[in-house]
């Protein structure tokens, strides 16, 4: 009684859909590294040992084909795809990335929106992050994983992994209680039993999760098909952007619909989508709700949002959502000029955000993930507690 449950599901940095958006963003930071002001929409499509590249790029870096292939090559090699039908040295790669539509580079010249469209932000106080909890520790089982896969400890792990947790959730207090069913598959060696994979499994959830989160053994399904050896793109084709609720918040929010990873900063699908996140995620760090919802429009060609809407859920301030919205306006100019400045997203930051979710990250010393930081809190608590 007063309980109800809620699922959110992640996904490896060796998922085939993952290994696209990675190489997007891959390409996407080797021209900002040579030319900050380049516009770049790359998107991946793999197969069996194939990978397949298209898009558009306008940009003053000196960049070859056969660098951009090369690129996506490392990112393969990194992930430690060395298997038969998907092995770095043995890809194919077709390259058929063109340059920008001139109509799209007039029209939008250097201060429009690069596209129409409608972001979302989210925050919420289920966890330190300020994230949903359902995926928060979807993302953190996998992420184990693959630190002990890539530093040693579990060399009978492939790439290829995917999570999904079903929270029991307390009815009155909308938190968190413990996990009702959990569910990892992972990829491994084909001579590896399927007992070992349920230790490590069991091993790594439990360092995740925390004390007293586990659910009943008949509920919790580790590789539950019994066997996944043939992983990544040799088992199903992978295309960039097709994670979207993974990348952002699990289905706990609304998704625009525009993925992220291999559009540059122009595109709001992208910046406009972090610049929603860090005011959500600002506005629940000041206490001023435990729960904010942020809605970001633009067309295309144009600075200026269309529709800004900011949703409060139990608040702890006496101003309205329409006063909110205006004091959030006055904090961050939410032009895209104005959104790249405010969380520096010209610089080759990119790569990092492809896996394992683009939002609920620790801020980098270099500037990934610049749009977590929790520095308009006290602006905040001025004007509004």
């Amino acid at each position: 009684m007063g309980e109800y449950l809620f699922t959110s599901e992640s996904v490896s940095e060796g998922h085939p859909d993952k290994i696209c958006d990675r190489i997007s963003d891959a390409i996407l930071d080797l021209y900002l590294k040579q030319d900050s002001a380049s516009r770049v929409a790359v998107e991946c499509m793999a197969t069996t040992n194939r990978v397949m590249l298209a898009g558009e790029v306008r940009s003053h870096a000196p960049i070859s084909a056969e660098q951009v292939s090369a690129c996506a090559q490392e990112v393969v090699k990194t992930l430690g795809y060395e298997q038969k039908g998907f092995h770095w040295q043995k890809l194919r790669i077709d390259n058929c990335i063109h340059e920008q539509s001139a109509d799209i580079a007039h029209g939008i010249g250097e201060e429009g929106a690069g596209d129409q469209g409608l972001m979302f932000g989210y925050a919420c106080d289920e966890t330190e992050e300020l994230m949903p909890a359902a995926l928060y520790y979807s993302h953190n089982i996998l992420r184990r994983l693959s630190e002990r896969r890539l530093g040693g400890d579990y060399p009978e792990l492939g790439p290829d992994a995917k999570s999904q947790l079903s929270l029991i959730y307390d009815e009155k207090t909308r938190l968190p209680l413990r996990c009702h069913s959990i569910v990892v598959s992972t990829q491994h060696g084909r001579d590896v039993p399927l007992t070992r994979v349920q230790e490590i499994v069991r091993e790594v959830v439990g360092e995740v999760l925390p004390e007293g989160w586990l659910c009943a053994d008949k509920n919790f399904h580790i590789n539950p098909t019994g066997q996944f050896v043939i992983g990544g793109p040799d088992g199903d084709a992978g295309l960039t952007g097709r994670k979207i609720i993974v990348d952002t918040y699990g289905g706990a929010a609304p998704h625009g619909g525009g993925a992220f990873s291999g559009k540059d900063a122009s595109k709001v699908d992208r910046s406009a989508a972090y610049a929603a996140r860090y005011l959500a995620k600002n506005i629940v760090a000041a206490k001023l709700a435990r729960r904010c919802l942020i809605q970001i429009a633009y067309a295309i060609g144009v600075a200026e949002p269309v529709s800004f809407y900011v949703d409060l859920q139990e608040r702890n301030t006496t101003a309205s959502n329409a006063e909110v919205a205006a004091v959030l306006q006055k904090l961050m100019n939410l032009t895209p000029r104005g959104i790249k400045e405010h969380l520096q997203l010209t610089r080759p930051i990119f790569e990092p955000s492809s896996n394992f979710g683009h939002f609920g990250r620790k801020p980098r010393e270099n500037g990934c993930f610049s749009w977590e930081k929790c520095d308009l809190v006290k602006q905040l608590k001025d004007a509004l507690a």
